[in-house]
């Protein structure tokens, strides 16, 4: 089969982590298309924001010089992200997430490691490669930030966490990432961390995946979202659980259109 990236089945962390808790909360954030806008959709909660504003903030420094990127603190550059969500929500409700924002980008601001460092970036939009040619599947993801380590010419992928519950153990964020660096830039990956923003002052160092044993995990997921994806089968497991019960209010009302996001889906807040 000839390589058509648009007739591809496209996985990423997010989109798997969907499949595995609900496949009906796969299709609708991942399929579904809004009839009368032929649109995809989005749920936007003040957790949500948050996060996005916080990694907004952070992500832009690495095409800024080393030495200019603290110049303006990281807050002032936070208030004016945040202001895409004014009218959003409820102001009593946002202003405990608007505070904790800040909080995240002043604490970092007097530790910054990493980010006061030279940075890779990859020149994809979105960074992707193909999975598997033959199944006609690709893998794709944003890294949130890549350490240069000038003495061994390699890289650190370094991803940001804004919540309060750890990544789980048996994650594929960081392999998934690690697979991704392997084949979009031409530098060995020698580490990859989290960094809880409200804990840790340091980005704290993961395990390094097999990326065998990785790559062959994921293509089994990926080719059983394949197979949803042909015979339009997205059943969930419990006939409505917490992961597509938000997203089936979309469909049915309760829920309060915002405007679109940066990849172009309807947003939606819960009333």
């Amino acid at each position: 089969m000839a390589k058509d990236k648009y007739s591809a089945v496209w996985v990423s962390h997010s989109s798997i982590g969907d499949w595995q808790k609900c496949p009906r909360a796969y299709f609708l954030k991942n399929v579904y298309k809004d009839p009368k806008t032929g649109k995809k959709i989005s749920l936007m909660g003040l957790p949500l924001a948050m996060g996005q504003a916080v990694h907004e903030v952070i992500e832009n420094l690495s095409t800024i010089p080393v030495n200019r990127r603290l110049v303006e603190p990281l807050t002032l550059k936070f208030d004016r992200v945040w202001k895409k969500f004014d009218g959003w929500f409820d102001p009593s409700a946002a202003e405990p997430y608007r505070v904790a924002g800040r909080e995240m980008l002043k604490k970092l601001m007097g530790r910054p490691g990493p980010l006061t460092k030279l940075a890779v970036k990859i020149n994809m939009d979105l960074p992707y490669y193909w999975l598997s040619e033959t199944d006609n599947i690709i893998l794709c993801g944003k890294i949130d930030w890549i350490e240069y380590l000038k003495k061994s010419d390699s890289i650190h992928i370094i991803d940001f966490k804004t919540g309060k519950a750890d990544e789980a153990a048996n994650s594929l964020q960081l392999p998934i990432y690690y697979l991704l660096a392997g084949h979009t830039q031409n530098r060995p990956v020698a580490k990859v961390s989290y960094w809880y923003l409200n804990r840790d002052p340091q980005p704290v160092e993961q395990p390094l995946a097999d990326p065998e044993t990785a790559e062959a995990k994921i293509l089994t997921i990926a080719k059983e979202i394949k197979l949803a994806r042909q015979l339009n089968r997205f059943k969930c497991p419990t006939g409505g659980c917490r992961e597509c019960q938000p997203y089936e209010k979309i469909l049915t009302g309760g829920v309060k259109l915002t405007g679109r996001d940066e990849l172009g889906r309807n947003v939606y807040i819960l009333l």
